[in-house]
């Protein structure tokens, strides 16, 4: 038994959310062991910034049970939540290609649970016909994440056009005073766009909490 390993084996019970291993600055033989507890205790987890050098390290017999995608950096090891329904609450709406691999986070941490998602790439301001060709689509769902780096301007031109939920995401993505996302952050945060919350940069992750909890949430009412 790995003794600087403590698995937080009552967090389903106490707020409904599996954990989730956040793999980096891990070691692929630290991930190896947390595995090996979940295993023997019968979990499923949720992988997050799981590099793809640390899952070719891994053990072959913990690879063979690892859904694993290398643009999110995700992997679900055993299986996990069956869907519960067919039609998605949630649409994940990308500003660029290059913020793919956050938005793909959020999407892939939504169908860990069982949420079916829709997914839209490539629709940042700079180009806004091609966000308005898709916007009667974006507006069927609940709630919309929207993942934006640079000026971060998606997250505010969607609250303005959208009635439901939006979660912003700023990402890492920029030149200069892009700052690895403070500018993005900070953009969102001054947002003049009413009832816009903010998850921290590159927080795919957190979006899609975010979004799960509001929609488990709208389920009690």
């Amino acid at each position: 038994m790995d003794h600087d390993i403590k698995l937080d084996l009552q967090r389903a019970a106490r707020i409904g959310f599996d954990e989730a291993i956040f793999c980096a600055g891990k070691t692929a033989g630290h991930v190896s062991r947390i595995l090996d507890q979940a295993q023997e205790k019968g979990l499923r987890l949720l992988l997050t910034r799981l590099h793809e050098t640390q899952f070719i390290e891994l053990p072959e017999h913990h690879r063979a049970r690892i859904d694993y995608e290398p643009v999110s950096r995700t992997g679900f090891f055993a299986s996990p939540h069956a869907p519960g329904r067919d039609a998605a609450r949630v649409t994940v709406v990308a500003a660029g290609t290059s913020d793919v691999a956050v938005s793909r986070e959020a999407a892939r941490t939504l169908r860990y649970y069982g949420e079916p998602v829709v997914e839209i790439t490539d629709v940042g301001v700079a180009g806004l016909w091609r966000l308005l060709e898709r916007i009667d689509e974006i507006r069927r769902t609940p709630i919309v994440i929207a993942v934006a780096g640079m000026d971060a301007a998606l997250p505010t031109v969607l609250a303005g056009l959208v009635p439901g939920l939006v979660i912003g995401v700023p990402t890492s993505v920029g030149y200069g005073v892009a700052q690895g996302g403070n500018s993005a952050l900070h953009s969102i945060l001054s947002s003049c766009a009413p009832g816009l919350p903010v998850m921290n940069i590159d927080n795919g992750y957190g979006a899609a909490c975010a979004a799960l909890r509001v929609l488990r949430a709208a389920s009690e009412l």
